[in-house]
C-alpha cells in the first residue's frame, strides 16, 4: 500500500506525533502483520482497510485490534478513498491465458464481475492482501493479481489493466493505527471507537448499549466477532467481541461518562481510540456545559 501517498494527501499528520516529516514506509504482508508490525515496534505506525462500502467491515483488521498479551494498539486517524485496482502479471498476457488471479478476499469482491469479463477462463487464489497478490504472482502461484498500480511497479510487474472495479462509487475506509498514547484534539466531528466483552447472559448488549442511548450519544457501527485467540489460532465457541462506533471524542463529557459506565459494568472494555472523522457520521453528542455549570454553581453554594 502506498502508505506515504495516503498520508500526505488525506489524512491531519499535524495531530499525528512523528508524522510531520519524512514518512519511511516498510512493506508488511497483511493487515494482521501490519498491527502486529505496529505492536511489537518494528513500526511507529500502520495504515490498514477497516470498512469496505461494498463488503462491509474487514475481518482480519477487527480480529487484529484486539490486545495481545495486554498489548493494545490505537486509532488516530482515518482516510476513506476511492477503490479501483490494477491487474498485473509478470509480462504481457492474452487474456485467454490468464488462468488465476490472485487476490484478497475483500478485493476480490469488489471486482469479480469486471474479472469474469476480462478473463474469462480465469479463477481467484486467495492472497494474503494486496501487496501479497503481487507476490504471488512474482513466485509463481498465479498468472495475474489483483493489486495497486505502486505493489505492481514495486515488484516489477507489467500492468494489464487498470482502474478495475465493479462498482464506479466504491471506497474504502483505512485506519491509521499506532502504539498508545493521548488522542488527538477533539475537532467536533470525531469518532471514537472501542471493543466489549459482554458476560454470556440476557440484555448484556442491550445494556451495554443503553449507556450511549441513555446519553444521546449516537452509535454508527455495532457488529459482533468470534473471540479469538490469534496467537492459537483458536476460537471459543459462543463466544463474541462486540464492536462498537460512536459519534464524538473521549473528551466529550457524554462519551466519557458512557465509556466510565462501561467499564465499571461489563467484563472488558478497549479503547480503540477517538480521532477526526474525515465524513459526517451522525448526530454530535450532546452539550452539557449548562448542566455542567448549573452543578457547579450548587456546589459553590450559588442561589
Amino acid at each position: 500500500m502506498a502508505l506515504q501517498r495516503l498520508l500526505t494527501a488525506r489524512l491531519p499528520l499535524q495531530d499525528v506525533p512523528a508524522l510531520a516529516g519524512p514518512v519511511t514506509t516498510i512493506a508488511a504482508p497483511s493487515p494482521t502483520a501490519t498491527i502486529a508490525m505496529v505492536r511489537d515496534g518494528v513500526a511507529d505506525y500502520g495504515c490498514v482497510p477497516i470498512e469496505s462500502s461494498l463488503e462491509g467491515s474487514v475481518p482480519a483488521t477487527m480480529d487484529a485490534l484486539v490486545p495481545v498479551d495486554g498489548r493494545r494498539v490505537q486509532v488516530f486517524a482515518e482516510v476513506t478513498l476511492p477503490i479501483a485496482f490494477t491487474v498485473a502479471a509478470a509480462g504481457a498476457l492474452e487474456p485467454e491465458r490468464v488462468r488465476t488471479v490472485a487476490a484478497y478476499p475483500v478485493a476480490s469482491a469488489q471486482v469479480r464481475l469486471s474479472i469474469e469479463r476480462l478473463y474469462p477462463n480465469a479463477s481467484f487464489v486467495i492472497a494474503s492482501s494486496n501487496s501479497g497478490a503481487a507476490i504471488d504472482v512474482v513466485e509463481g502461484r498465479a498468472d495475474a493479481a489483483v493489486t495497486t498500480g505502486p505493489a505492481a511497479r514495486l515488484h516489477g510487474l507489467t500492468v494489464l489493466a487498470d482502474g478495475v472495479a465493479d462498482a464506479q462509487d466504491a471506497v474504502t475506509r483505512f485506519l491509521l493505527i499506532g502504539r498508545p498514547a493521548p488522542p488527538p484534539a477533539r475537532t467536533g466531528s470525531d469518532r471514537t471507537a472501542v471493543i466489549l466483552g459482554l458476560p454470556n447472559e440476557p440484555g448484556s448488549l442491550m445494556r451495554a448499549m443503553d449507556e450511549f442511548a441513555t446519553r444521546k450519544v449516537d452509535l454508527t457501527r455495532i457488529e459482533s466477532r468470534p473471540r479469538r485467540d490469534l496467537r492459537l489460532d483458536k476460537t471459543s465457541a459462543g463466544q463474541y467481541r462486540f464492536y462498537l462506533d460512536a459519534v464524538g471524542h473521549i473528551r466529550d463529557d457524554a462519551v466519557g461518562e458512557a465509556l466510565r459506565a462501561l467499564h465499571r459494568n461489563v467484563e472488558s472494555v478497549v479503547f480503540l481510540g477517538s480521532w477526526p472523522a474525515e465524513n459526517e457520521v451522525g448526530s454530535p453528542p450532546p452539550d452539557t456545559a449548562e448542566s455542567v455549570d448549573w452543578f457547579t454553581g450548587q456546589l459553590q453554594g450559588e442561589t
